[in-house]
């Protein structure tokens, strides 16, 4: 008896579908670096069809595979696009770390 298995491609690309799980996935590569942030957000965009997401996000296909690649540095319209186009946001939230502490009056 043989068994089906799927690559880990595949099974990426699959799971990717899911808004939580692509959400979260961008969040962890966005804390790693820029770097992971645009392959992550590239993996996401081929979960969902790049050219559907081009389309979406009103850019052509072609930027898309270069905003994204190794060398990308997309404009902030961009990515407002393509997250857009990918049913998310991007939001910015204090980082309680670095947090300066707060003054009582």
């Amino acid at each position: 008896m043989t068994i089906k298995t799927s690559s880990y491609r595949q099974s990426l690309l699959t799971a990717l579908l899911d808004p939580l799980e692509a959400s979260a996935y961008l969040n962890a590569a966005l804390e790693d670096s820029p770097e992971a942030c645009l392959k992550a957000l590239k993996n996401v965009a081929q979960a969902r069809q790049m050219s559907k997401v081009a389309r979406d996000a009103g850019i052509q296909r072609e930027t898309l595979y270069r905003s994204f690649s190794e060398q990308g540095n997309p404009t902030l319209q961009t990515l407002s696009s393509v997250l857009a186009a990918l049913g998310m946001k991007l939001s910015i939230s204090p980082d309680v770390s670095h947090a300066a502490p707060q003054s009582r009056h």
